[in-house]
């Protein structure tokens, strides 16, 4: 073990302990020692332990522990604190910006822990409540968290899509002879994704030629017909090479999944030299199977019914359901919320700022509650025909109940119950707790079922389908979180909400006017489902929507 790596644990060290508040003066000499290590003119294996004791800045009690590490690899000491703090914590150390101290804070007073919580926390404007945060630290934040997991290798669908895009743009405008498509799970709308994946007819030459002059690029053969090429900050990229003869036939094959292709050449064929990807289920007497949709056998079974259903799309939504204002930790006001969704052309607002336990973001105490009610007649007379809705997102308490009185819950005109807190339960934890506020009379949606966060948190443990067979009960509408990180409900599980009739709803989780975008995400997950317009709440026009209330 070289100085710099013995230095490295000591760093660690003094780092977790900052963050578990431990002693600070011990914190600081070990800090020390990896600083005087580091700068050592000999490496420590070729010293012996009177020289290494004599070292200022290292002693005999930390001279002992560089012995015992140099023995064995570990560090007691720095072994017990990994253990007792999550992965998350310890990568965050690898956040420009964020030192232990700061962490600490977010780990303690907001319960992160991972990259994933945090980037959702500043999204949500949660870090400038916070002792020694500010915008400008949350900004910061926000953009080093987007750099270190561009270097990760896995990406939200959302952050690929438009840079997927442009690089089909570009290569076809410097190659205009030549055919070109996205395929594999960016074609598919896949929530997450490790490469880019791309078909053409493209010589591979060219290819190395277009990106191996981009500095720092990588390009490298994965077979005859498969280029990968590494881009700096960027997602990584798999070209799938053919022959424009049989370019139809390979976008096919590598768009859709293993289960998929599976049954298709178990049943099917595919016609030598197809002219399109239509050409393909004209051949098999098939409907033509949207990309997104080519994830399962049971797809196959409906297109060859002609059964496929006309898919939910973006301009489909008619009102924002879920949003949050500056009355809790959104960054607008109502007034400008609402403007904003009329300028979009929609026709409603469901404002549904956060309940009172959710102190980090400005929760709403019942005079609060009722203060806000008084601004949105006021705005509701102004701004008519539109119409804003008086909702909340209230939270659900760890025995299931909802985070007001009956009395106070039957002031709005719907309820959103949601999970934000204590969020590690069993599965006989989290089915009771939800199941609870499903039951509970004034809930009208499930918020964000699972709590997950992509590539971030699996959310906390449920039976799907139990789940749903008691939103079906009591009528209580699924969420389709739209924020391209939640993306929950799980669009595996939208087909048996749909046999069982449970109504669905696309709802943006807006913190700001620019959130709406993300009802996009949402559909484009949604379609992956095979979720209809008549079966998502925020498609509904006002009248329908007022009528859903009245139900």
């Amino acid at each position: 073990m070289n100085n710099y790596e013995i230095a490295d644990h000591f760093s660690l060290l003094s780092k977790l302990m900052d963050i578990h508040g431990e002693n600070s003066f011990k914190s600081k000499s070990y800090s020390n020692a990896a600083f005087n290590i580091e700068r050592l003119p000999a490496e420590i294996a070729t010293m012996d332990d009177a020289e290494l004791f004599n070292v200022r800045g290292i002693g005999e009690a930390t001279g002992k522990k560089i012995r015992i590490l140099q023995a064995t690899g570990k560090l007691p000491q720095l072994e017990e604190l990994i253990a007792n703090t999550p992965p998350g914590i310890i990568k965050m150390l690898q956040i420009k910006g964020l030192g232990p101290k700061k962490i600490s804070v977010i780990w303690n007073e907001l319960g992160i822990e991972s990259l994933g919580e945090l980037e959702y926390a500043c999204q949500e404007n949660r870090l400038v409540t916070l002792k020694g945060f500010g915008a400008k630290t949350q900004e910061s934040v926000l953009q080093n968290i987007v750099y270190f997991k561009q270097n990760l290798g896995f990406h939200l669908w959302a952050e690929v899509e438009v840079f997927s895009n442009t690089i089909v743009k570009q290569l076809l405008a410097n190659n205009p002879d030549n055919l070109c498509s996205l395929t594999g799970d960016v074609r598919r709308q896949n929530e997450t994704l490790e490469f880019v994946e791309i078909v053409t007819d493209i010589d591979k030459e060219l290819i190395n030629e277009e990106f191996g002059e981009i500095e720092n690029a990588v390009v490298e053969y994965e077979s005859d017909d498969c280029l990968r090429v590494t881009l700096p900050g960027q997602p990584r990229l798999k070209f799938h090479l053919t022959d424009k003869q049989h370019f139809y036939s390979k976008l096919f094959t590598t768009t859709g999944s293993d289960e998929f292709l599976t049954a298709f050449n178990s049943r099917y064929h595919i016609p030598d030299a197809p002219s399109s990807e239509e050409e393909i289920f004209i051949a098999n007497g098939l409907d033509f199977i949207p990309p997104m949709q080519r994830e399962t056998t049971a797809i196959l079974d409906i297109a060859a019914q002609h059964k496929l259903p006309l898919l939910i799309q973006p301009s489909d939504i008619r009102g924002i359901i879920h949003s949050h204002s500056t009355w809790s930790d959104g960054v607008n006001t109502i007034e400008q919320m609402a403007k904003a969704a009329i300028a979009a052309g929609l026709e409603y607002l469901v404002l549904s700022d956060h309940s009172q336990s959710a102190f980090y973001a400005g929760g709403l105490k019942p005079d609060r509650i009722a203060a806000q009610h008084q601004e949105i007649d006021a705005l509701n007379a102004r701004l008519a025909p539109f119409r804003i809705f008086k909702s909340i997102e209230s939270d659900i308490l760890s025995d299931g109940s909802l985070d007001y009185s009956p009395q106070v819950l039957a002031t709005f005109d719907l309820v959103i119950a949601s999970v934000h807190s204590n969020l590690k339960m069993s599965q006989e934890k989290a089915m009771d707790r939800v199941l609870t506020a499903i039951r509970n009379p004034y809930t009208r949606i499930l918020g964000h079922p699972t709590g997950r966060l992509l590539l971030s948190r699996k959310g906390y443990p449920l039976d799907h389908k139990a789940i749903i067979d008691a939103c079906a009960e009591h009528k209580v509408v699924l969420e389709i979180n739209a924020h391209p990180r939640r993306l929950d409900l799980d669009w595996r599980w939208i087909e048996y909400a749909l046999e069982k009739g449970v109504l669905l709803s696309i709802d943006p989780d807006a913190h700001a006017v620019e959130g709406y975008h993300d009802t996009y995400y949402g559909v484009m997950v949604a379609q992956k489902g095979g979720l209809t317009k008549e079966r998502n709440l925020s498609s509904f026009t006002l009248k329908q929507f007022e009528e859903f209330l009245r139900s």
